[in-house]
C-alpha cells in the first residue's frame, strides 16, 4: 500500500467516524474519533480470533504505514505551526516564565522522574532494562498534547491565563522533548562512556537554541515577504512554504524542526497576521490553517485508535502500563506543582492551577511516534506498548473527565 492509498483510507475513515461522532456520540472530536477507531480495532481483534484471515490484510496494511515517520516528518510541522499561529502572543509573553519553566526544566525533570520510577518498577516486576532506556521512555512520555483538551477547557470557560499556560507549554515542550529524546537516543546508541557532558550540552544547544533562532529568522523573512504584496493565494503559499521548506532545512542543518516551526508560527501570529496581511488575506490564511489543523488531527487520532491492531501486548504489559500511568501523573504533579508553588510567592495563579495542569496534561501522538521510532535492538516492544496504554488512558479518561473536574472546582469564568 502506498502513502496515497493509506491517506485516502484514513481520510475516508475520519469522515465516517466524524459523522458518527457528531451525529450520535457528540464527544470532543479528537476523542470521539479515537474511541470509534479503537472500538473498531478491538472488534476486529475479537473477530480475528474466530477468523484470522479477516484481520490479517488490515493489520498488514497498517504495519506498512510508518506512524513515526508520518507524524514526525509530515504532520507535526503543520500541527505545530497551526497551533502557534492562533496563539495570543501578548498573553503568552505575560505568562512567559511559567511557560518557559514548564517546557524546559519541567520536561527534563519529568524525564528523570518518570525514567527513574519506570526503572525501579521494571526491576520489581522482573522486566529489568538499562536505565538509559527508561530515561528514553521518560523523555517521550513527558510532552503534553493539548489538542484534545483545549476545546474542552475553552467550553468550560477556563480563565484565559490558564489556557495560555497550557497552550504555550505544549507548543514548546514538544520541541524540547524531541531534543531531549534524540540526545538520549544518541547516548544509548553510542554508549554513555562515549558521549561527554560537553558533547551533550553542545548537541542540546545546537538543536534547541539553533532551532529557535532559525525559526525566528525564517519567520521574520516570511513577514517581510507578506508585507511586500497583497495576494492571498501567494501569501497562503508563502506560509505553506515556510512550514514545509523550513522544517526540511532545519533537519538538514541538524536543528530542531519542531521548535523552528513553533517560533515561525508565533512570528506570523504577532507580526504577520497583524501588520503584513489585509483583512481578506488574514481570513484566508486563518481558514486554511484551521482546516489543515482539523483534518490532520482527525487523521492522527484515527490512526492512534487503529494502531492497536499492529502492536504486541502481553499480559504483564497491562500491569506495567497501569503502574506507569501513576508514575507519569505523579511526575507531572511534581514537575508543575513545585515551580508553581515557588512562583506563587511572587505572582498570583488561578485557583487549582496545579490540579488542572496535572490532570489536563494529556499525552498524544508524538509520544507514540517517538516510541515507534526506537530501533529494534532496544526494548522497543515493551516501551511502545506501555506508551500506548498511557496515551489511551490520558486521552480517554483524563480527556473526558477534565471538563467535569473544571466545573466541579468552579474555576470557569462564566
Amino acid at each position: 500500500m502506498d502513502y496515497f492509498q493509506a491517506f485516502g483510507i484514513l481520510i475516508s475513515l475520519s469522515a465516517a467516524f466524524g459523522y458518527i461522532n457528531h451525529r450520535f456520540l457528540r464527544l470532543p472530536t479528537t476523542i470521539g474519533l479515537m474511541l470509534i477507531a479503537l472500538f473498531l480495532s478491538l472488534l476486529l481483534i475479537v473477530l480475528g480470533i474466530f477468523d484470522p484471515e479477516l484481520v490479517q490484510p488490515i493489520s498488514r496494511a497498517l504495519s506498512e504505514i510508518d506512524f513515526s515517520q508520518v507524524l514526525m516528518e509530515v504532520m507535526l510541522s503543520f500541527l505545530l505551526f497551526a497551533g502557534a499561529l492562533h496563539v495570543d502572543v501578548t498573553a503568552l509573553h505575560q505568562q512567559r516564565w511559567p511557560v518557559l519553566i514548564f517546557a524546559t526544566l519541567g520536561v527534563v525533570a519529568s524525564t528523570f522522574m518518570v525514567g527513574t520510577g519506570f526503572y525501579f518498577l521494571l526491576q520489581w516486576v522482573g522486566f529489568p532494562i538499562d536505565y538509559i532506556y527508561c530515561l528514553l521512555f521518560g523523555s517521550l512520555i513527558s510532552p503534553t498534547d493539548p489538542i484534545a483538551v483545549l476545546s474542552i477547557l475553552h467550553k468550560a470557560h477556563v480563565p484565559k491565563e490558564l489556557e495560555v499556560k497550557i497552550t504555550g507549554e505544549s507548543l514548546f515542550n514538544d520541541g524540547v522533548a524531541v531534543v531531549v529524546f534524540l540526545t538520549l537516543l544518541e547516548i544509548a546508541q553510542l554508549g554513555a562512556g562515549e558521549v561527554g557532558a560537553g558533547e551533550i550540552a553542545t548537541l542540546f544547544a545546537q538543536e534547541a537554541l539553533g532551532g529557535g533562532l532559525f525559526g525566528l529568522a525564517l519567520g521574520y523573512g516570511g513577514y517581510l515577504l507578506l508585507k511586500s504584496i497583497d495576494a492571498y493565494v501567494v501569501e497562503v503559499l508563502i506560509t505553506l512554504a515556510m512550514v514545509t521548506g523550513g522544517y526540511l532545512l532545519a533537519q538538514q542543518l541538524h536543528l530542531s524542526g519542531p521548535l523552528a516551526v513553533v517560533v515561525m508560527g508565533l512570528v506570523m501570529s504577532q507580526q504577520g497576521r497583524k501588520f503584513a496581511m489585509s483583512d481578506e488575506t488574514r481570513d484566508y490564511v486563518d481558514l486554511f490553517w484551521e482546516m489543515i489543523d482539523e483534518v490532520l488531527n482527525a487523521v492522527l487520532f484515527v490512526l492512534i485508535g487503529l494502531e492497536v491492531l499492529v502492536l504486541e501486548f502481553h499480559r504483564e504489559y497491562f500491569l506495567i502500563g497501569a503502574a506507569a500511568i501513576v508514575i507519569v501523573l505523579l511526575a507531572r504533579l511534581i514537575s508543575v506543582g513545585l515551580p508553581i508553588s515557588l512562583m506563587s510567592l511572587r505572582r498570583d495563579f488561578v485557583p487549582y492551577t496545579i490540579t488542572i495542569l496535572t490532570w489536563g496534561g494529556l499525552r498524544g501522538g508524538i509520544s507514540v511516534a517517538l516510541a515507534l521510532s526506537l530501533p529494534g535492538d532496544m526494548p522497543r516492544e515493551l516501551i511502545v506498548a506501555v506508551t500506548y496504554l498511557v496515551v489511551i488512558f490520558s486521552i480517554v479518561v483524563q480527556g473526558l473527565s477534565i471538563e467535569p473536574l473544571v466545573r466541579r472546582l468552579k474555576v470557569g469564568t462564566g
